[in-house]
């Protein structure tokens, strides 16, 4: 008997990752380009390490800032960091990174991961350039480590606008090019809110099984939820805009949200709970935004504005760029732009009047709260817009691996 070992490509911060190890998953490599992306990934590494001997106390201290990240990571074997790969994945550097992988001497079961998907994104794409962006190509490199180390199955995750781009003809190639090399391909558009996420997200997910062991897509049990964004934010302390802490108590016990989706872990304090500061400008907009949300769940158009509050003459373009969380239902979508505009992620509570946190982002993306994001503010509110939710991911390795083991049972656990 073995665990199953998975190579991660396209990582991000690892949110697919993290819902793989905590199916029993064995993550052999992570390839990602973004270097503070990799610092994060190597941090939630030490934490599972340092979990499995019974030395998470000096993780928490390091998250709290009272040990510094050189000590944290003297504390984990090399061969465990090792597994972290900073480099982007194309021709010059693939064969590189089959090497390292291959120092491992690990049989590979399956690969995840999913490409940049900015360039069908429903915010990031441009039809008239689509088909001169490299990143459509990158399932062509995901393709590569399929041929090169035969896993049995792999999961590909992008955004919905896989499927109509260049009118679905990109999606036919992608189906065909994975066949060709020797999978099965089945998709599924799945919500994240299905899964505990509170979130309506949806993502296309694709899983291919070697031809000689077809075992089409999972059905998935639907989780029907009355949780909503409200309960996820209820414990974290209340900040105004600018505010923020490294680490503080929670003010109030685990709700059984939080309980039930292990979001809140053993610990009394939360980490990264920091909000981004905002002019008087601002602020004005964002209480007649949230005003117009909770009374009538109205969303504000720049046209609404008073006059003294708008900055352009345009009143046709971007109308919604304000955007208030919903504190009784489920968030719209988390995305990386958040990272550089918080004004269509505005905290529900008028009293606090600000854009959610740090923290309360990784919470609607389903980020346990010792998931810890390296790099500065913005950098984490890019890696927790661009992550996989790891509930939805758990819920899909839970099912990759039944199917897996039903299929070897003497073999894999």
């Amino acid at each position: 008997m073995r665990v199953l070992n998975f190579i991660d490509l396209f990582a991000g911060a690892s949110g697919m990752s993290e819902g793989f190890i905590k199916a029993g998953f064995n993550p052999v490599s992570h390839i990602e380009m973004d270097a503070e992306a990799c610092q994060t990934i190597k941090t939630r590494a030490a934490y599972h390490y340092l979990k499995s001997v019974d030395k998470l106390d000096f993780y928490h201290q390091y998250t709290k800032g009272e040990i510094s990240k050189n000590e944290l990571y003297k504390l984990v074997p090399d061969e465990i960091l090792n597994t972290v790969i900073n480099v982007e994945i194309n021709d010059d550097t693939i064969s590189g990174i089959f090497k390292t992988i291959k120092k491992s001497k690990k049989e590979i079961d399956l690969i995840i991961g999913g490409p940049p998907c900015q360039a069908y994104s429903l915010l990031g794409r441009h039809q008239d350039n689509i088909e001169n962006d490299p990143r459509n190509k990158l399932y062509i490199q995901y393709g590569r480590f399929l041929k090169e180390f035969k896993p049995k199955a792999f999961v590909f995750e992008n955004v919905p606008g896989l499927l109509s781009a260049n009118k679905g003809q990109h999606f036919t190639d992608l189906k065909a090019y994975f066949k060709k090399i020797g999978y099965e391909v089945h998709s599924s558009t799945m919500i994240a809110s299905d899964f505990g996420v509170l979130q309506a997200r949806k993502r296309i997910i694709i899983i291919g099984w070697q031809k000689d062991n077809d075992l089409g897509f999972p059905e998935f049990e639907k989780i029907i939820t009355p949780f909503r964004v409200n309960d996820v934010l209820q414990d974290l302390p209340k900040l105004k805009p600018g505010d923020g802490f490294k680490s503080v108590n929670y003010t109030s016990d685990k709700n059984e949200y939080l309980e039930k989706f292990e979001l809140r872990n053993c610990v009394d304090f939360v980490t990264q709970h920091i909000s981004r500061p905002h002019n008087p400008r601002d602020l004005e907009i964002y209480k007649t935004a949230i005003q117009k949300w909770n009374k009538n769940k109205e969303r504000l158009k720049y046209p609404d504005l008073s006059d003294h509050l708008k900055t352009h003459k345009n009143e046709t373009s971007f109308t919604d760029r304000y955007k208030v969380v919903d504190g009784n239902g489920f968030s719209h979508t988390v995305v990386a732009h958040i990272a550089k505009d918080g004004h269509y992620y505005i905290h529900p509570d008028i009293k606090q009047c600000r854009s959610i946190s740090v923290r309360e982002a990784a919470r609607l993306q389903s980020f346990p709260d010792d998931f810890y994001f390296e790099g500065s503010r913005s950098a984490a509110f890019k890696q927790i817009g661009n992550a996989v939710p790891p509930l939805m991911a758990f819920a899909i390795a839970t099912k990759i691996k039944e199917l897996l083991c039903l299929k070897n049972p003497k073999n894999l656990y």
